[in-house]
């Protein structure tokens, strides 16, 4: 659990309070939707969009960031900003035994300085010694410009129990508000090829995982990634993963190489989702509570309707994230399996 003991620092009397009771109704939330850890048998894996994430937000978000990510295992982040100040506050929250793994910036306007991150529990994952970004050999550069990704995917292999795999994390080109643009289904169709080709060649588990800007599970965009063989479970497919939940931004996809008897996602039997933590976080009904906390430029000359938007569309999204963290419990502990191999 998160490190609680610098909320008795905050000067602030009503601050402090607000700040408890918000985290004891977030962590009955948590409670009731996401399933309890365990020591060996199942590992949480998550992936989360979180906006601009730099050293931009106040404490108070901070605090309600890392009770969400302590409740999983292991989670991908995008949109870390190259100053690292925001990630390494959220990791010195979450306790001695989390750690992080991260890229160098991105350069450029359609990467924009953007960092991709891996945060996970030592106590359960193991990292693996391997990490990278793929870059696309001469004869595969994308569009016609022969590009490279606008953001470079992130791998790293890991283990969760008897569970050894390698995490690829992505953050798609969003290109134009079409459904199906172009180029955000020729990079998809791209790092899901390259995936499926290496996966050939190796004896690993792939799992790929991010923001691919879909819009929706029947669009071209997703179809990309259905045409190299990636299975992406019922359970992910029905959450969206945007703050309206109409769109399915986010996806978890596997590419597994393990034996028939070990099932690591059982449709009906585990679970996934994308969290909502609007229901307590940041909800409008707090609007009033965090007024004061507004630009005055933003308050002048507004509407209440105004000022309404601007809270729930861009305020909140930046102390928190305008995506939910969309989530899968992973069956990781084959012993009996094993066990009856070898017999």
């Amino acid at each position: 659990m998160p490190a609680y003991t610098s909320i008795k620092k905050i000067t602030d009397g009503s601050e402090r309070t607000r700040i408890v009771e918000k985290l004891l109704a977030l962590r009955t939330q948590l409670d009731q939707q996401i399933p309890a850890k365990t020591a060996t048998d199942t590992l949480l894996l998550a992936t989360w969009n979180i906006r601009e994430f730099g050293d931009n937000r106040r404490t108070e978000s901070l605090h309600y960031l890392a009770e969400i990510v302590s409740r999983f295992d292991l989670i991908a982040v995008q949109e870390v900003a190259s100053n690292l100040g925001g990630i390494q506050k959220l990791v010195s929250l979450l306790g001695h035994n989390w750690d992080y793994i991260v890229t160098d910036s991105t350069e450029g306007t359609a990467g924009g300085g953007e960092r991709m991150a891996f945060i996970y529990d030592r106590c359960k994952v193991f990292f693996r010694k391997m990490a990278g970004e793929f870059v696309l050999p001469k004869t595969k550069l994308l569009g016609e410009g022969k590009l490279q990704f606008a953001r470079t995917p992130f791998t790293v292999a890991f283990q969760a129990g008897w569970f050894r795999f390698v995490l690829v994390t992505v953050h798609i080109l969003y290109g134009t508000s079409k459904k199906e643009d172009p180029q955000r289904v020729e990079e998809i169709s791209a790092v899901a090829k390259f995936i499926k080709d290496r996966a050939k060649k190796e004896d690993e588990n792939y799992i790929l995982l991010g923001d691919f800007n879909i819009f929706n599970t029947g669009d071209a965009t997703m179809k990309a990634l259905e045409k190299q063989g990636f299975y992406i479970p019922d359970a992910i497919r029905e959450h969206p993963s945007d703050l309206g939940q109409t769109m399915h931004y986010d996806q978890i996809a596997f590419k597994l190489k393990i034996e028939n008897n070990m099932t690591v996602f059982a449709e009906g039997k585990q679970r996934a989702g994308a969290f909502d933590f609007t229901e307590t976080i940041y909800p409008l009904r707090d609007l009033d509570v965090y007024r004061g906390y507004f630009e005055e430029k933003v308050l002048a000359g507004k509407t209440e309707k105004q000022i309404e938007k601007y809270y729930l569309s861009t305020w909140r999204t930046f102390e928190m994230s305008d995506h939910l963290p969309l989530w899968i419990e992973l069956k990781v502990d084959f012993s009996n399996q094993y066990l009856a191999k070898i017999k």
